[in-house]
């Protein structure tokens, strides 16, 4: 859906929020040591009665885990829901969900990874912004940067939002644009589908776990063919860990790779933003227009 995006109120304290598990199966500890952070920043939290079920690698069945988000999502006293985790399974129920109480009451939706589905159905097909941020999986995580909570608290609650880091560049300059995006298998999983990402005019953000290089460029490929790297605003790539090779080396860097898929094109692209899954996994808005701009190596990305 092109155009301004529908943006929920931010939070205050005494909102009631929710933790669902809408995808992988997610430990009670987990839920608790969220639950004590949440209502730290002054919030009440509800949790889904699903939401510590095991099916497998599910948190339940696709009933079960349909049943909480959208018991969630038709409840107006319920302020924002953070998905628990990701995994995968959140692609098995998104069609079923109605989201139709959102036009008159919209909330928060908080998630990464495979919650990149709900981002993009939230974004494409609903008009309504959301927050690509970390999930109560990772809320007591020492690992993480003190920015990756700070950055989803003032996300969350409307406080001024700021992305400063030290990028390489393929083209560097400045760009102004809707920022849209995610993981990028999840991305490449939405072709074809409603909620297939619309990137004309837009600042492009990638990110992804666990794939061969090949992988990363068959993606990328596969999203230049469809049209999704034509007449970007900018491409952001964030975190890319874990990445392999195969049994026949691969031989190239992400870097290397992404800058030979996009070469033809004259918009900038960046590299190393601070999100996805990486200690400094800072919190954005999905579907609200920002600008990007460079000094030196470093880059600044803040919102309009």
């Amino acid at each position: 859906m092109s155009g301004i995006k529908i943006r929920p109120e931010y939070l205050k304290p005494g909102d009631e929020v929710a933790i669902v598990s809408p995808a992988f199966c997610l430990e009670e500890q987990k839920i608790n040591d969220a639950i004590i952070l949440l209502e730290q920043w002054g919030l009440r939290v509800r949790v889904g009665r699903n939401a510590l079920n095991r099916l497998g690698p599910f948190a339940g069945s696709d009933s079960e885990r349909l049943s909480d988000f959208q018991e969630m999502t038709s409840d107006p006293s319920v302020r924002a829901v953070f998905c628990s985790r990701g995994g995968y399974g959140f692609s098995r129920i998104i069609h079923n969900i109605d989201f139709s109480p959102l036009a008159k009451k919209p909330k928060w939706y908080i998630g990464f990874s495979d919650i990149t589905v709900l981002h993009m159905w939230l974004n494409e097909i609903c008009g309504i912004e959301s927050i690509h941020g970390e999930m109560p999986l990772n809320f007591s995580n020492d690992e993480k940067s003190p920015d990756t909570l700070g950055s989803l608290k003032r996300c969350l609650f409307g406080e001024p939002m700021a992305y400063e880091w030290e990028s390489t560049f393929l083209r560097p300059g400045n760009a102004e644009g809707e920022v849209t995006g995610g993981n990028l298998s999840i991305l490449y999983s939405l072709s074809g589908t409603p909620a297939g990402v619309s990137t004309r005019g837009k600042i492009l953000f990638v990110e992804d776990i666990g794939e061969y290089y090949y992988h990363i460029d068959r993606m990328m490929v596969s999203l230049r063919l469809a049209g999704k790297l034509d007449g970007l605003a900018a491409l952001i790539v964030g975190g890319m860990n874990d990445i392999g090779e195969a049994k026949v080396a691969w031989g190239r860097s992400i870097e290397e790779t992404i800058c030979d898929i996009v070469s033809k094109y004259d918009y900038p692209v960046f590299f190393d933003f601070p999100a996805g899954h990486i200690p400094d996994n800072r919190a954005f808005y999905s579907g609200r227009q920002a600008r990007v701009t460079v000094e030196g190596k470093k880059a600044t990305l803040t919102y309009i």
